[in-house]
């Protein structure tokens, strides 16, 4: 076939450009051609809450990235759609994440779709937003209706499509692996590269900060006497997306500023494998969630996980065999660590993980878009 995957990628930095550029290599393995039409301008500065949109790494090889769209230009979005409206690809990808996306995207869709040739299918990361905002439902229909099909990377996100389409065909696929981040190292190395203390236990925060991811909770169940016992620091690894200032209020009023190691650049591709290799434990105790990249990142690398059971996370790791699922709650959260540790039960998860990641492959996420392509579903 030839594909169009419209959304972010190289230099664009970031899980959804990670996503689209590891999906292109999955079509482009099985002989399809392929190309990614990303963003130049994604976010308007005012509107970004981190550092940098753009990475430093080099750009993936043998990936054809056109560098196109423009979120906020009404104008760009018609070239754009025209300009993919004349290659007539067999197949539009379109990843969806945030309702301010609705505009741009929904419109390049809809004069793509004036070829009569080109389907288009989006796989939805969120429908309804973390962090709503007025407006939210409106822009979400518009784009809804822009698309032929859905896949969905949690059942709850699945169940929220309903109330824009009921008639569209929509279908639940996890999200696969992120396995492009290399292979897995003793957990002595890692540590040694990112030098840090041998003689500590590291649990492991990975990724973007914002307030619903819970990090709050997180150290709120570090101050618990029953962890302070214990040889454990945490890694809170990744860019503030949020006010960092009440996090180190509460590492301060805590007296946790030598247990809690705070590595608040973006972490780069190729330093991702260390903190999770140098790390027994990945804690996500979200307060909200769909699903989550840094779920897959631990499976790859073969790691246990705490998680809160909000959204589709309970539906990805096992509770009491990949990991445990709690509340979102500092004791629960702490009462999950500390049974961990006590109870010797890293080699036991981590096998469970490793045995539980089959599910996860990135042809299932082909066979699911081809679902509805056949309109088997």
């Amino acid at each position: 076939m030839k594909i169009v995957i419209l959304g972010s990628a190289h230099p664009l930095r970031g899980g959804l450009a990670a996503y689209n550029e590891r999906l292109a290599n999955e079509y482009r393995k099985q002989g399809d051609e392929v190309i990614i039409y990303s963003f130049r301008l994604q976010y308007p500065s005012m509107l970004f809450p981190g550092k940098s949109q753009y990475s430093d790494e080099p750009a993936p090889e043998n990936l054809t990235i056109r560098t196109r769209i423009n979120s906020i230009n009404p104008l760009n979005w018609i070239r754009t759609g025209n300009e993919i409206r004349k290659l007539k690809p067999d197949l539009v990808i379109v990843k969806f994440w945030m309702p301010f996306m609705a505009p741009c995207l929904g419109t390049i869709c809809r004069i793509i779709r004036k070829n009569r040739h080109t389907q288009i299918i989006s796989i939805i990361d969120n429908i309804i937003p973390h962090e709503k905002r007025p407006g939210d439902f409106l822009l979400a229909s518009y784009f809804v209706g822009s698309v032929d099909g859905f896949v969905a990377m949690s059942r709850s996100v699945l169940k929220e499509l309903e109330q824009f389409d009921k008639k569209k065909p929509k279908l639940f696929s996890p999200h696969p692996l992120y396995d492009h981040f290399g292979d897995i190292i003793s957990k002595e190395e890692a540590i040694r590269r990112l030098d840090f203390d041998p003689n500590w236990h590291y649990a492991l925060f990975f990724g973007f900060i914002r307030d619903y991811k819970g990090l709050d909770l997180l150290l709120d169940a570090f101050a618990d006497p029953r962890i302070k016992d214990l040889p454990l620091r945490l890694i809170v690894a990744g860019e503030f997306y949020c006010d960092d200032a009440p996090y180190n209020k509460m590492i301060e009023d805590h007296g946790m500023r030598g247990r809690v190691i705070m590595s608040n650049d973006f972490i780069p591709d190729s330093k991702v494998r260390d903190y999770f290799c140098a790390s027994d434990i990945v804690v996500q105790p979200y307060k909200t969630a769909t699903q989550s990249g840094v779920t897959q990142i631990a499976f790859h690398f073969n790691k246990p996980m705490i998680i809160t059971d909000v959204g589709g996370l309970a539906e990805i790791v096992p509770d009491g065999k990949a990991g445990y699922v709690v509340q979102p709650d500092p004791v629960q959260i702490a009462d999950a660590i500390v049974r961990f540790y006590k109870e010797n039960k890293e080699q036991e998860f981590s096998a469970a993980v490793a045995a539980e990641k089959e599910k996860y492959s990135w042809s299932k996420m082909l066979e699911a878009v081809e679902t509805l392509v056949r309109g088997d579903k």
